[in-house]
């Protein structure tokens, strides 16, 4: 086991599947273990370098395996798709992780520590909860439907919504006891949300980068957390331009023959974080729209709602406020505001 230079591990529950190769590039390794059987592996094997792909449980076992003195690589499922060969299997997987960890172009995924997985448990707790409501939200305007009640738009409107339902009277009893099971869930879990938003505020206040990510229009305490929980290390980026596709929000190229065709975006990286820049963007261009006046008024974002459609422009602040948040991540410097239109115009005449 000496010659081993390289370990493909493909992870499962209960089966671990290893393919190691030697210096020459010779199939040296190709064995099926279980848990225990493989920690006893290579708690006996020399130091080697070791690829996992980024799945489930992937962290955990990078840093179990690294703590016994091996290098371990973690690579994204579709980078290391196109190396699997004809067969879809355990050993053709391991095989495939093996060959995609030579390759000098392959880009690694950073293994993430125990507190940042437990920062990341907590923004997914919130997600499921904000799902359930706006479920539990549209079941209640659905059954209100039913007995010609029509609810206001908006989650702030539900609960006085349910208030208003608990005092109809030409509701059956029934419906009112179902109604008032409703609200009673509704209650419970805004109060869940709430505790949540509350952690996740402490855990914002308690990072500096966070706070200065939220100086950023578009950016609020829950975008400025996720950047910094989600995003890797933004050093690993070249630019704020390859940070902003690896969120997926430049466009998707389809060229051939010296044909440039752009589609729309790629939707790469997490969803979740490109959701809540977009929603942000959003927001700073109704309140652009609204107040002409407003310091976030730039010229660019003047001419890029004259240009454009709003979801459009949507997407596209929404990739400057990416390259503006690498920029932050990367140099230490604290978002500037930007110069208004009125203050540009009148500089210019002077």
């Amino acid at each position: 086991m000496h010659q081993l230079v390289r370990i493909g591990m493909d992870t499962s529950k209960k089966v671990f599947q290893l393919h190691g190769v030697d210096a020459e590039e010779r199939v040296a390794l190709s064995r099926k273990l279980s848990r225990h059987q493989m920690i006893r592996f290579f708690e006996k094997l020399p130091p080697t370098v070791i690829g996992i792909e980024a799945c489930g449980a992937s962290h955990h076992w990078a840093r179990t395996l690294g703590a016994l003195g091996h290098e371990v690589r973690l690579m994204a499922p579709q980078l290391v798709k196109p190396y699997v060969r004809r067969s879809k299997n355990d050993a053709a997987d391991a095989e495939a992780l093996c060959e995609a960890m030579s390759r000098p172009t392959m880009r690694f995924v950073p293994v993430k520590t125990v507190e940042q997985q437990a920062a990341l448990m907590l923004v997914g707790m919130r997600e499921r909860l904000v799902g359930r409501r706006t479920q539990l939200a549209n079941s209640i305007r659905g059954y209100a439907a039913e007995f010609g009640l029509t609810a206001p738009l908006g989650l702030s409107r539900v609960e006085p919504f349910l208030r208003q339902i608990a005092s109809e009277d030409i509701l059956p009893s029934l419906a009112r006891e179902m109604f008032a099971q409703m609200a009673e869930e509704y209650g419970a879990l805004m109060e869940h949300i709430r505790e949540l938003d509350e952690k996740l505020a402490t855990w914002h206040r308690s990072q500096e980068v966070s706070r200065r990510l939220s100086g950023i229009p578009g950016i609020g305490p829950l975008g400025a957390a996720l950047l910094l929980m989600k995003a890797p290390d933004p050093h690993l980026f070249r630019s704020g331009r390859d940070f902003a596709a690896w969120i997926g929000l430049t466009p998707r190229d389809h060229s051939s023959g010296g044909k440039v065709r752009h589609g729309g975006i790629t939707r790469a990286g997490d969803s979740r974080l490109r959701s809540t820049l977009v929603v942000g963007a959003t927001t700073v261009l109704r309140h652009v729209r609204q107040n002409k006046q407003s310091r976030l008024a730039t010229p660019w974002l003047v001419s890029l709602l004259g240009r454009k459609k709003a979801k459009l422009a949507a997407v596209a602040l929404a990739n400057r406020i990416a390259r503006i948040a690498w920029k932050l991540m990367t140099s230490g410097e604290t978002y500037r505001k930007p110069v208004a239109v009125d203050a540009m115009t009148a500089a210019t005449a002077s």
